[in-house]
């Protein structure tokens, strides 16, 4: 079987471990690096992962943005942060040829119409990491535990291509699961993330383990509200859905929200895309989700907050 052709636009920690995993299976994995580019260039990635081991991965492309890419594109990925300021199908489109297949790996809900809505000629595949992975600093990534990957097409369904990108995954050591509905499992990852990410910055930077100890009723209401607003949108989610996050946030070791990450680091958070899009789901089906609105409409002060102290201390860093 000939080994695909793949360009990774956004390869840090997500999209440079996931490249990494899908060179080691044999793919032509090329790679978009921007604030990386030099470092990566020249020596490319150093992986270190707990469960697999340490490794570099040297790209066969390395590239400043996607339309320097020599040759065709079997599969363009994405793997960028889901924030406002990044215009996805922008910078992937000039890569995307007639046969390439379009591949994002992003959080949050109601996300996929934009890709579609770009590339309507186009294969859709939508992924969901469940990953904790850093980037140490540049070309050096740290895989620390979990690292599994959902993808499927959109709307629905597996292509022979999705089943394929999960099988080069699987023969690198890592877990890959195609499923036909990606819309819903989309929604029952946020069951998750709707609480810890925005309490996780709200708090002031709690860990997982001290927000959920403290306040797990309204933890609790949150993932109520999601799994009511995906059944409303027409995804029943299963009834053990909020007992099963639950339980596993409190046999997991206490660790930070990427969302907290990104505040610390004085990055854009995905406010939109975890928070945003399910409120407005919400709004749309004229479902009641007070605990949403609220913590939504908080989240957007304190970016607020955010941005006026940093613009006024344009130097700080």
């Amino acid at each position: 079987m000939t080994s695909p052709r793949i360009l990774i636009i956004g390869a840090g920690a997500i999209g440079g471990f996931y490249g990494a995993l899908l060179a080691k299976s044999g793919a032509d994995v090329a790679v978009v690096c921007r604030s990386d580019y030099e470092t990566v260039k020249q020596q490319g990635f150093n992986i270190h992962s707990h469960n697999l081991g340490d490794w570099i991965f040297r790209p066969s492309q390395v590239l400043r943005q996607a339309g320097e890419y020599s040759g065709t594109a079997d599969y363009v990925i994405l793997c960028t942060k889901a924030v406002k300021h990044i215009d996805g199908p922008a910078l992937i489109k000039p890569a995307v040829t007639k046969n390439t297949v379009v591949v994002f790996i992003q959080n949050g809900v109601e996300t996929e119409q934009i890709m579609h809505e770009a590339f309507p000629q186009n294969e859709i595949i939508s992924g969901l990491a469940f990953i904790c992975s850093n980037r140490l600093e540049p070309g050096k990534i740290l895989h620390l535990a979990y690292g599994k990957l959902v993808l499927g097409n959109f709307p629905g369904g597996i292509s022979p291509k999705t089943n394929r990108l999960c099988e080069l995954i699987n023969q690198a050591g890592m877990t890959c699961q195609s499923t036909e509905d990606i819309v819903t499992a989309r929604w029952q990852k946020c069951i998750w993330n709707a609480p810890f990410n925005p309490l996780s910055v709200l708090s002031g930077g709690l860990a997982t383990q001290e927000i959920l100890g403290t306040q797990e009723k309204l933890v609790r209401a949150i993932m109520q509200e999601i799994v009511d607003i995906a059944r409303a949108c027409g995804h029943e989610l299963p009834a053990d859905i909020i007992d099963t996050n639950i339980k596993n946030t409190y046999a997991m070791p206490p660790y930070k929200t990427s969302m907290l990450l990104d505040f610390e680091r004085g990055q854009p958070m995905e406010i939109e895309a975890i928070i945003g899009n399910a409120v407005r789901a919400g709004r749309r089906e004229n479902v009641a989700i007070p605990h949403l609105e609220t913590v939504y409409g908080l989240l957007k002060l304190r970016e607020l907050q955010f941005n006026l102290t940093h613009e006024a201390s344009p130097g700080q860093q």
